[in-house]
């Protein structure tokens, strides 16, 4: 994989205009107006599992359109008080798996809810949510819909993951003051969304953002997702004006620009699926359009030989410490 075009000091600066719609804010508004006017959930059950210091429930709740979302909330168990909380988005093809495959948060002592990728899962993980939502578009999720802002598989799930922070909060066990996001690729796009729409949260922990700087990265990467894209409009031509049109209500960069809470960044600059410029056009402009006395907090870790992979363990190494000190900063050890 080659390294960036762009230098690190280049990418530090790189602060590209985002082509944003006038009605971003009130599609937004309109959106999850129509969403919370539901109650939020649906079912919650205890799921059986063989780990005996977690528990587990399989949670059913209300997003886009009243439809069904699954999800796990997973918590110590013998933890009566209520815990601060992690809403994990997973990555783009995959659901929410079996409720034992993502632990690190529920060990770190965290209650933690990972919520399912409608429509998504079967490429690298299971799920079980359905889309029942049909537009014209192409034949992969970044596609669906993709030709009317308001027919967007990403309006779906961005609004299913703003409701999933509503679901959190009416979950036992949980200190609803204190969520946090937490995301990789699709799933850190879509934590920077919900940052950008929901204004009370934690912290936002987002690595290899996918949805930034859309645009661009359409025209420069040719890995799945954003290369579907580009297959898309390789073959309907006459799409283009639409295409771009629909990105401009779910780019990360605007979303990035109203969020509130404090951010950390990880990105590999040697990633092809989520190039670094793309992540690092969210990352110097978040907090921008907040319109706070003070901006928020946000730092940036840079793997300079790793690619979509980032960090890995030392990253995760890193948003556990990082975390723990905005939550309790008389804990504040050095990353």
């Amino acid at each position: 994989m080659p390294n960036s075009p762009f230098s690190l000091d280049a990418l530090e600066q790189y602060s590209p205009t985002i082509d944003e719609p006038d009605d971003f804010d009130q599609f937004w508004r309109d959106t999850l107006a129509e969403a919370v006017a539901r109650p939020v959930l649906v079912d919650v059950r205890p799921e059986p599992t063989d780990l005996r210091l977690l528990d587990s429930w399989d949670v059913t709740f209300a997003g886009f359109g009243g439809d069904p979302v699954r999800a796990w909330y997973t918590r110590p168990a013998g933890v009566a008080e209520p815990l601060p909380t992690v809403v994990e988005y997973p990555g783009y093809g995959r659901g929410r798996g079996l409720p034992h495959e993502r632990l690190t948060w529920p060990v770190a002592g965290y209650a933690h809810l990972l919520m399912d990728n409608r429509g998504q899962a079967g490429q690298y993980g299971a799920g079980d949510t359905a889309d029942p939502h049909g537009a014209p578009g192409g034949p992969s999720p970044v596609t669906w819909g993709i030709l009317d802002p308001r027919d967007y598989h990403y309006r779906r799930l961005i609004t299913d993951a703003v409701r999933a922070v509503e679901a959190v909060r009416a979950l036992p066990g949980v200190d609803g003051d204190r969520v946090t996001l937490v995301g990789n690729s699709q799933g850190g796009g879509i934590a920077l969304a919900v940052a950008g729409l929901v204004d009370d949260l934690s912290a936002v922990l987002t690595t290899a953002p996918f949805l930034c700087d859309m645009r661009r990265a359409v025209q420069v990467s040719d890995p799945a997702p954003y290369g579907e894209i580009a297959r898309y409009l390789a073959v309907h031509r006459d799409a283009e004006d639409a295409v771009w049109r629909t990105l401009s209500y779910v780019d990360g960069v605007s979303f990035a620009r109203r969020a509130t809470a404090p951010a950390h960044f990880g990105i590999g600059l040697r990633d092809t699926v989520c190039p670094p410029r793309t992540g690092f056009a969210a990352y110097n402009q978040y907090g921008a359009a907040a319109r706070l006395p003070v901006p928020p907090a946000r730092e940036m870790h840079v793997y300079p030989f790793n690619g979509h992979e980032g960090g890995e363990a030392v990253h995760v190494r890193r948003q556990l410490r990082w975390l723990d000190s905005v939550l309790h900063p008389a804990h504040a050890s050095t990353n």
